[in-house]
């Protein structure tokens, strides 16, 4: 198959794609590796120059892909080798905006997959009776932060394994310069790459049909004498691909230009069609009278933007900061001249997640943040490259934009900044080589979207984070795990400081406007722990009727420092009460037995008892025997109960069954109790936390109507208890 095939086609009079219109000898390509035809490769690496047409060529075969897709195409028009067999749609995980992990548990879920690590998802896909089919669109633009280089992750730990993986036919939309590494790892027999810019590849006659399609004032452009005259239209789309040199993005930047303003364009004038990006750019510029540098200096914000795209407020801002002066004329005056570039994009759904979060309290700081915001981005990345390697210092202009995006945060509140702000900061900052000074403020932290602020936190060297930054970064699977809302964010966040001995950070969280469900009181890193409970033992040389002191006890391997073994007759005063594993936080029978001499022989190994304050960062030196463990009285009069599963837990309050604190623990919870006056004693795999559960007060009834106003207690999310695997 060969270029010479696209002459055969039409020869034959078959319709071209009505979507990709050309490219026959790449879609006959990709047509036998869908049908698995004899001698076609399993793997298809897709590659070429930035604007070669990669993604409108895979768009165009998964079309036809699409049983429901391509009923809408005329299937039977169309040269019949270049159509797939009409099988179930292949699983088509785009790894554009995604790290690699994001793309890997795509596939594991599509494919019902019970994988719980990496691994596990190409063992799994390995074992299958039949082959899977899989593509993989977009890998250049990979991650939610471009000077991450995700691209090169997904490359290395998905797509490498899974071309590797014998059950998997893979077709994948890779840059060159990544394209060599993956080839390279299999066996030429079973790979194939497609370079649409190679010449048994490349696709001149489409690319004027290209150009040909966008100048017809049929399909919606003006009518001028090259867009309604069949032969000059004709003459002009040759000319435009002959000067493009296999450039789809150069043609339909051209195109672009010259439709949308047509003043001074003369078909018949060969140096005003350009040969590359960049000259679309300044071409444009020069014909409408403007200095090509300041269309590009009004497009650089855009090229620099990161997610779906920058929001109309900030551009000038942004514009003024990397161009060094005030652009706002520039800008009032130049919409026509930057228009053929730019896009408007309505943001994503998470973009305008807000209001009930997962944490108990139905409310969340940043809700409605970014409703009703307009979106720019560039019509192609390859745009952005091309601005951004025009300047310069790149380093220097991120450092100027991050600089103008933190002044734009209200009195430093991240709960007032745009989302935009809030959640792509961090990217900026980090290529201009700040974002270790960034992440001091547990503030940010919390607002950010955890996936970007963790992909970029990522990026640095550990040995250049701060203590926060790494507290952060061991907290962030949890964060992007349990996809918790602003305040659990911060809950989660103020327990792990305390845990890493950061407790300045964690008060900080309690001054930033969160109703955090807890204040976490203490935290120590003791592993083993068998159960705890709470209850209260008299200060020494005191009577155990007199005031005595609240606890928690701790059953540990025998041999703890600081631990005394339990006397015989005292094994079942330590016993937990109040429910671990049952649904309405009653006793646990199980657990109670792991507490006295049974359950220690059960488990492994002797067991003593380890005495600590409950409120407070202190061990108690205490006879065992003497600590008293509430009654079943108190327990049930006491307002809230809990109920946990394998790392979850939920607080309630008895009286109504609201739910007023959810926790996701990133280690499997070893036990729990929960005292009458609520404080939450967790131990997990990592140690032992003590968190007073924080409620508020019901509202005094009032003594006339009220209409209500905001969200209350009642409106919380139910539950944290699926799957959070």
């Amino acid at each position: 198959m060969s270029a010479s095939t696209e002459g055969n086609a039409r020869a034959a009079g078959y319709t071209p794609h009505p979507y990709v219109g050309g490219r026959t000898a790449a879609l006959r390509a990709l047509a036998a590796w869908r049908m698995r035809w004899p001698g076609a490769p399993r793997v298809i690496v897709l590659t070429g120059n930035p604007g070669s047409g990669r993604s409108r060529l895979l768009t165009g075969f998964l079309m036809m892909c699409d049983p429901e897709y391509r009923k809408q195409l005329p299937i039977d028009d169309l040269d019949p080798a270049t159509v797939p067999p009409d099988l179930p749609a292949p699983a088509v995980p785009s790894a554009a905006g995604r790290t690699a992990a994001q793309v890997l548990w795509l596939l594991a879920d599509h494919f019902e997959l019970a994988a719980g690590r990496t691994e596990d998802v190409f063992a799994e896909l390995a074992a299958r009776d039949e082959p899977v089919t899989i593509v993989v669109p977009d890998v250049d633009q990979a991650g939610p932060v471009r000077a991450a280089e995700e691209a090169t992750r997904v490359v290395r730990e998905v797509l490498t394994p899974l071309a590797a993986t014998e059950t998997v036919q893979l077709l994948a939309d890779v840059p060159r310069e990544l394209a060599t590494e993956l080839v390279g790892a299999l066996p030429a027999s079973q790979v194939q790459v497609i370079d649409l810019d190679a010449p048994e590849w490349a696709d001149p006659k489409g690319l004027v049909l290209h150009a040909e399609t966008a100048l017809d004032a049929g399909s919606g452009a003006a009518e001028l004498p090259y867009t309604t005259d069949p032969a000059a239209r004709r003459a002009l789309a040759e000319a435009l691909a002959a000067r493009a040199a296999g450039s789809r993005l150069t043609v339909q930047l051209a195109v672009q230009s010259l439709l949308m303003q047509p003043e001074g364009f003369d078909p018949a004038d060969a140096s005003q069609l350009p040969t590359s990006v960049g000259e679309a750019l300044d071409l444009h510029a020069r014909r409408l009278g403007a200095d090509p540098q300041t269309l590009r200096l009004m497009l650089a914000p855009l090229a620099f933007a990161e997610g779906d795209g920058l929001p109309v407020q900030l551009l000038g801002t942004l514009a003024n900061a990397v161009a060094g002066r005030d652009m706002s004329q520039d800008l009032a005056d130049g919409m026509l001249l930057a228009a053929p570039f730019i896009q408007p994009v309505e943001p994503s759904s998470e973009d305008d997640e807000g209001g009930t979060g997962e944490d108990g309290t139905g409310e969340d700081a940043e809700a409605g943040a970014g409703a009703g915001r307009t979106l720019l981005r560039l019509m192609h990345p390859a745009l952005a490259e091309e601005i951004r390697s025009g300047l310069p210092d790149v380093r220097d202009t991120q450092t100027r934009i991050a600089m103008a995006l933190l002044e734009e945060v209200p009195q430093q509140d991240w709960a007032q900044a745009d989302p935009y702000i809030r959640d792509h900061l961090a990217a900026h900052t980090l290529e201009a080589g700040l974002l270790p000074q960034l992440l001091t403020d547990p503030g940010l932290f919390a607002h950010a979207d955890p996936v970007t602020l963790r992909a970029a936190i990522e990026a640095v060297p550990l040995e250049q984070l701060g203590a926060p930054a790494r507290t952060y970064l061991r907290t962030a699977p949890l964060l992007t795990r349990s996809q918790a809302s602003a305040t659990l964010r911060a809950a989660f966040l103020e327990s792990a400081f305390v845990e890493d001995g950061l407790a300045p950070y964690a008060e900080a969280l309690h001054t930033r406007g969160f109703r955090l469900p807890w204040r976490t009181l203490w935290s120590v890193p003791l592993a083993g722990v068998r159960a705890v409970t709470t209850g209260s033992v008299a200060a020494a040389g005191e009577d155990v009727t007199a005031v005595s002191r609240s606890v928690a006890a701790l059953l540990v391997p025998e041999g703890t420092p600081g631990s005394r073994t339990l006397p015989a007759a005292a094994d079942g005063a330590v016993a937990p009460q109040d429910g671990t594993g049952a649904a309405d936080g009653t006793a646990a029978g199980e657990d109670a037995g792991a507490v006295n001499g049974d359950g220690a022989a059960a488990a492994g190994g002797r067991t003593a008892l380890l005495l600590h304050d409950l409120r407070a960062p202190e061990y108690v030196d205490a006879d065992p025997s003497q600590v008293v463990q509430p009654s079943e009285e108190d327990r049930a009069a006491a307002p809230l109960g809990f109920s946990r599963g394998a790392d979850y837990l939920r607080v309630w309050a008895r009286a109504d069954r609201r739910m007023v604190a959810a926790l996701v623990s990133d280690s499997p919870v070893t036990d729990a109790d929960l005292s009458p006056d609520g404080v939450l004693v967790v131990a997990t795999e990592r140690g032992v936390t003590a968190r007073q559960i924080l409620v508020a007060a019901p509202p005094a009834a009032p003594s006339v109507p009220a209409q209500r106003t905001g969200t209350t207690d009642a409106d919380a999310s139910h539950g944290l208890e699926g799957d959070h695997s």
